[in-house]
């Protein structure tokens, strides 16, 4: 099970995600509470593994503003959460190492992720980024093989139900490990991965997402 922890805005709460088994982390660069800068998130990305994979997270960005930011942080890869075009993700994607499509639960925009050319699928509640559970039974509708990562108020106490009921490749959590806006709390995040990990069936079907890996950003080095 692959854990994102997402709205890191610190140094400390990225270390800490990292030592206690996340394989990725968010940084937002859009409008937020968690919001980070590209020198914060330079300075916080040189400090992780170079097996981790760091994500910069933009929602409706010019493609040129996400490159540039993706490149001059030093992140591994991006993930578009607003209403990108697959022609944005077009752009965006012979210059990025990892991309990341994210739709809303339920969204007919699903039926072109295809098109977006993204390494995996983010499903978000109607309102993304609110930290809300949605209804569940709405990924039933996922075409078969795609890298599915889940996210929408998953939080310590829900999300083994929610990796049971959906079986996606991965989970993703902000608001659901915070004390307090943008600052992790680790009781939270051990509990969270822990959980997510348990629940993951001991055999993952392809139509689950088995199989290679979508990307393996160990293999780019340092950026």
């Amino acid at each position: 099970m692959w854990v994102k922890i997402c709205g890191i805005t610190n140094e400390e709460d990225a270390l800490m995600a990292v030592a206690l088994g996340a394989d990725a982390i968010g940084f937002v660069f859009a409008p937020s509470t968690r919001q980070v800068t590209v020198g914060t998130a330079r300075d916080i990305a040189r400090r992780l593994p170079p097996d981790v994979m760091t994500i910069g997270v933009f929602r409706d960005h010019d493609p040129d503003f996400v490159v540039s930011t993706v490149l001059e942080a030093g992140l591994r890869g991006a993930q578009l959460h607003g209403h990108e075009t697959p022609a944005m993700a077009a752009r965006i994607r012979p210059k990025v190492s990892t991309l990341i499509a994210a739709f809303p639960a339920g969204s007919s925009a699903i039926e072109r992720f295809d098109e977006y050319q993204a390494d995996a699928m983010l499903l978000d509640g109607v309102a993304p980024g609110s930290g809300r559970v949605f209804d569940w039974s709405l990924a039933d509708s996922i075409p078969p093989n795609r890298r599915v990562i889940l996210a929408g108020g998953l939080r310590p106490d829900n999300v083994a139900d929610a990796v049971r009921r959906v079986a996606p490749w991965g989970v993703d959590t902000s608001t659901g490990v915070e004390s307090s806006p943008g600052q992790k709390d680790p009781r939270l995040v051990q509990a969270f991965i822990r959980a997510a990990r348990e629940a993951e069936p001991e055999t993952v079907t392809i139509e689950q997402g088995s199989g290679p890996e979508p990307f393996d950003w160990r293999e780019y080095g340092d950026l």
